[in-house]
């Protein structure tokens, strides 16, 4: 249903930010200290002013510089902060409660990332990918229709919307052993993040049903990839220099109780899962995605061509008794449909480089310096949207 706001640009239906969505971020004006906000319209409610007049109680949680505090006071909160939010803001609520523009705020950091695991759960994705490495019959690995893979990422080099990327350097492969170079074949990958607000102790496993209530909401998420790099290092531990030089995430954290009107079912099951990975209700959003080079949307997809939830992977990582962090991020890995104007990566698009693609910006096979990508993202609903905002960011060339 769609509700007003006091707020006016709130109320169109092309804002990302609407009242039913209510997203967290972390933001600073004039040179101050960053603290919490929630994205309103073209406009940041500064939580840490509403605390400090007594409109909200999140424990002094607001003015810290990132949301892990305020995660961290657990499920009821949150709820209760988001409904009093609602009230303030709704068409008769309270003009007086503190706002700034968003156009004179600089936007941080949401969250301080504890660990950052990224997953390979797109079955379109990972067969794509299978197909110019092993070939059609050999695609999929043999546990992949089994369990969500990932691997253990970098959480240091996490970092906003808008900050610049600097190619990396490293080994490649060269005709007598490995050369010393700029990356040469670097790319984008569209995922979805989620961000877990609930932690576990060591030694507990979760349910799938217990990893959804353990979820605080989900970012935009870009894991740059030096292809060539990976291909020389990844076997036999998988990713590691090729995918630690930067991850980019969006500034604001859309809420699971703001998707929850979008919950949707995703890929057909080529087998049954194991009981630990059931779900009993659908996992997956129907998120309409997107991303685009200098301005240019190339592809489009969308979230519910998943074959793994958040949830789903968030129970598997705890399978061995791992615990979980407040602040600990869920990559989804590359968010691909069938079609190559629905993949989210150009090492897909364009058939490893073999079948560059015209762009307003000239021919591409992977990203040159200069490059901006974009990554977009929001859930339709009747006459409103849940959007995440832009997840932005541009090549720098390599620093030899």
């Amino acid at each position: 249903m769609r509700m007003k706001s006091w707020v006016e640009t709130a109320n169109g239906p092309d804002t990302d930010f609407p009242l039913q969505n209510l997203p967290y971020g972390v933001f600073s004006t004039g040179g101050g200290a960053p603290r919490c906000g929630v994205a309103i319209g073209d406009r940041i409610v500064d939580l840490a002013a509403c605390e400090q007049a007594g409109l909200l109680d999140a424990d002094g949680s607001f003015s810290a510089p990132q949301l892990n505090d305020f995660m961290a006071l657990g499920r009821a909160r949150w709820a209760q902060i988001r409904e009093a939010l609602t009230a303030l803001l709704a068409e008769d609520g309270n003009r007086d409660t503190p706002t700034v523009a968003m156009a004179d705020a600089t936007l941080h950091l949401p969250i301080k990332v504890t660990e950052f695991t990224d997953f390979y759960a797109s079955k379109n994705h990972a067969f794509n990918v299978g197909v110019l490495f092993r070939g059609p019959e050999n695609a999929l690995p043999a546990q992949w229709t089994h369990m969500p893979i990932g691997y253990n990422g970098r959480a240091s080099s996490v970092v906003v919307s808008g900050t610049d990327v600097i190619r990396p350097m490293g080994q490649l492969r060269g005709d007598d052993g490995p050369v010393w170079s700029a990356c040469k074949r670097l790319d984008l990958e569209l995922e979805l993040g989620a961000i877990v607000g609930v932690p576990s102790e060591m030694g507990q496993r979760v349910s799938v049903e217990e990893a959804e209530e353990m979820i605080f909401g989900y970012v935009l998420l870009n894991d740059w990839s030096a292809r060539d790099i990976q291909a020389w290092e990844y076997q036999p531990l998988g990713p590691f220099q090729a995918k630690a030089f930067a991850t980019t995430i969006s500034p604001w954290v859309v809420t699971q109780a703001a998707l929850e009107p979008f919950r949707s079912e995703g890929a057909t099951r080529d087998n049954p899962l194991l009981p630990y990975l059931q779900e009993k209700r659908p996992g997956l959003y129907d998120i309409d995605l997107a991303w685009s080079l200098n301005g240019q949307v190339l592809a489009r997809t969308n979230y519910t061509t998943m074959y793994y939830s958040s949830a789903q992977q968030l129970a598997h990582h705890t399978e061995s008794g791992c615990p979980m962090r407040v602040g600990d991020l869920l990559g989804s890995g590359t968010i691909s449909g069938p079609t190559p104007d629905s993949t989210g990566a150009l090492l897909e698009m364009t058939q490893g480089g073999k079948s560059p693609i015209q762009t307003d910006s000239g021919e591409r096979s992977f990203l040159l310096d200069g490059d901006q990508v974009g990554l977009h993202g929001h859930a339709q609903g009747d006459g409103f949207r849940i959007g995440f905002g832009p997840c932005l960011g541009t090549i720098l060339p390599a620093k030899e």
